[in-house]
């Protein structure tokens, strides 16, 4: 399909700089053969008796390094996002300016924080392979040590559209994590999760429903333009992803009793289509790089909370695979509107399937 369906015009004003406050107090659009402003805080009484919520358990961590190159005199600044972990000592990240690193070179980084230290010294990483951008570092700690390197010297990876608006501060620690956060390795938060709080959950499972996890470490490839004008010459980042054999099962026996599977974000979707067939969901461990477009045939979910995603982008594909492109042009129109706030930091819709 042609990549400019999927636009729309979006002011600038729309983009949410900050999380609601309360986070359930968020707006929700629900969207089916019309429209309904409501607030998240309302998400209860659009659910059944039966319904399972699915949540990522993604827990972000401190992806973005700063550090420098040094040829003899002459010293550039480096900033190296993490996106995908290859072992206990290499990582894969997106780095800026990245004709300013050859292979072999070494990038020495600073701490977040004028406390930050490493216990071992200097906090160090080689460039072993490089391509558009993209290269693989191989650090001078491994395990456990890199890890507690990061966690110091990183800062919280902001999405780039709040990045260039404002600087990551102390609040962004807090907000940009979800009540669900367990498993470390994320470098992007499974935003529609951001609305929840303890409250919220209480209120959803009075409702009847019950809240499964899932796990999909999302990766910084969730924020790069769609460069090609085709979907199919468009190459998705594979990310990790995981649902337990005990978790699979309570799923299907819940569908297979008339409830619903909701996904709480793109992410919850893709891993669970990911590890889906026609017989039900299955245990799944591994790496994932599905790409969801018009004419996909969904296999698992029955309904999607997320959040207003970036014009052009795959997840913009998604929903309108889920609800239909005319529909979700004209939900996103609506929402544009009636001053909605748009991205990470914004406001949700809620979902059912298109015909």
């Amino acid at each position: 399909m042609q990549v400019k369906l999927f636009d729309f015009d979006l002011p600038e004003d729309r983009i949410a700089l900050r999380p609601a406050d309360p986070r359930e107090s968020a707006r929700l659009l629900v969207v089916g053969e019309d429209f309904r402003d409501y607030c998240v805080k309302d998400l209860p009484s659009l659910l059944r008796p039966g319904d399972v919520l699915v949540v990522n358990d993604a827990k972000v961590i401190p992806a973005q390094l700063f550090g420098a190159r040094r040829r003899g005199a002459a010293v550039a600044r480096i900033e190296a996002t993490l996106h995908k972990k290859v072992d206990a000592a290499q990582w894969r990240a997106f780095v800026r300016p990245a004709k300013k690193l050859a292979i072999g070179e070494r990038i020495v980084f600073s701490g977040a924080s004028e406390g930050a230290v490493c216990m071992a010294g200097e906090f160090w990483a080689q460039v072993k392979e490089k391509s558009e951008g993209e290269v693989l570092l191989g650090f001078n700690l491994s395990g456990p040590a890199l890890d507690d390197a990061i966690m110091a010297f990183g800062h919280m990876p902001l999405p780039p559209y709040i990045a260039a608006r404002r600087p990551e501060d102390a609040r962004d620690v807090r907000d940009y994590q979800t009540v669900f956060a367990a498993k470390p390795g994320a470098v992007a938060a499974p935003t529609a999760g951001l609305h929840f709080t303890p409250d919220l959950l209480d209120a959803v499972r009075q409702a009847g429903a019950s809240v499964e996890k899932v796990t999909l470490l999302v990766g910084a490839g969730t924020f790069l333009p769609v460069k090609a004008e085709d979907t199919r010459d468009h190459v998705m980042h594979a990310e990790w992803g995981e649902i337990d054999a005990a978790c699979a099962a309570r799923l299907n026996a819940a569908r297979a009793a008339g409830g619903r599977i909701v996904a709480v974000g793109t992410t919850a979707l893709r891993i669970l289509e990911s590890a889906s067939d026609a017989t039900g969901i299955k245990p799944f461990a591994g790496e994932t790089a599905i790409f969801i477009t018009p004419g996909y045939r969904f296999k698992a979910v029955d309904a999607l909370m997320t959040n207003f995603h970036l014009p052009r982008s795959t997840l913009f594909m998604l929903v309108c695979a889920f609800s239909g492109i005319e529909r979700m042009q004209a939900a996103y129109a609506h929402a544009i509107a009636a001053g909605y706030r748009f991205y990470s930091y914004g406001d949700a819709c809620f979902l059912t399937r298109g015909g």
